[in-house]
């Protein structure tokens, strides 16, 4: 279970890639998974007295696919000052008044934090791009008309995003990708599970069938996107999603293995004053 078996170095096709990866019992995988979260805690522990690095994990994928309850069991370990999850929902009236990576800039992780983004900035590339219309309510200038979002309009997009991450990346943020790569068949067992289970129900709507509809132009997008984004400084990585306890295994080696390669991450030492000075700061509370 290496990073690099799952990197994104080369163009793909979403369709030759695996959906299903099993590891063995669920209740091993929690297990083990459990042991690899306290790790990652450990060094974010590190980062946050280090002060230097930030981290963002970026995490995308088609509903059903288990992001929600895959950020609670990875990061369940970590010092709740440490890490901020943000949910990107459909642009409010404040936000559409920016430009559309503004809201992303925002909740950028401050140095010594760990960001999640539940859904990212790709949200820009895909759904807009599966329903251009949307493009329309940003009030770009020069863009009046669906007919004005063209081709050269999603590269300059793409080139824009590239550019975003490079300049978080120069400046001390490490950046993970996550595609969660679901099959339409396992979403349809997900989606079906949601109406057949009472207490599941508030997780669908009728907006989830529209969505799957367009399940072969949601898959072209997002290859498009992660051929033209993966880059050495912000790489994706591709997971196979259709078990959820594998997924999160694999995702949280993988943030272990590229955390642990960040030699200078260190909690920082005392100064020579304060260090020699210990037993009598120690005496001082003590007679108190």
């Amino acid at each position: 279970m290496k990073a690099s078996d799952y990197q994104i170095t080369a163009p793909i096709k979403l369709a030759d890639l695996k959906t299903h990866e099993d590891f063995g019992k669920t209740k091993e995988l929690e297990q083990e998974l459990d042991e690899v979260s306290k790790k990652i805690a450990a060094i974010q522990n590190a980062m946050y007295a280090h002060g230097k690095y930030a981290a963002l994990i970026c995490i995308q994928g088609m509903d059903t696919a288990g992001k929600d309850s895959l950020i609670r069991e990875v990061f369940k370990n970590f010092n709740a000052r440490g890490v901020v999850v943000h949910s990107f929902k459909t642009p409010t009236s404040l936000e559409l008044g920016h430009d559309y990576l503004w809201r992303h800039y925002i909740a950028l992780p401050a140095r010594g934090k760990v960001g999640v983004f539940n859904r990212t900035h790709y949200e820009n590339v895909l759904v807009t791009r599966v329903h251009p219309e949307y493009i329309l309510n940003e009030n770009i200038p020069g863009v009046n008309d669906v007919s004005d979002i063209d081709e050269a309009f999603w590269e300059k997009r793409f080139e824009q995003i590239n550019n975003f991450e490079k300049h978080i990346a120069d400046n001390g943020t490490i950046i993970f990708k996550f595609f969660l790569h679901l099959s339409k068949e396992e979403q349809k067992h997900r989606l079906l599970r949601r109406l057949n289970k009472p207490n599941k129900n508030w997780k669908f709507s009728a907006g989830d069938l529209k969505e799957r509809a367009l399940w072969d132009e949601y898959q072209q997008c997002y290859e498009d996107a992660i051929n033209k984004t993966s880059k050495f400084h912000a790489p994706w990585y591709i997971i196979p999603a259709d078990d959820k306890p594998t997924a999160r295994l694999i995702l949280a080696n993988i943030l272990l293995e590229k955390l642990s390669s960040y030699k200078d991450i260190e909690e920082p030492e005392l100064d020579e004053k304060t260090k020699s000075n210990i037993d009598a700061y120690r005496k001082q509370l003590e007679s108190e």
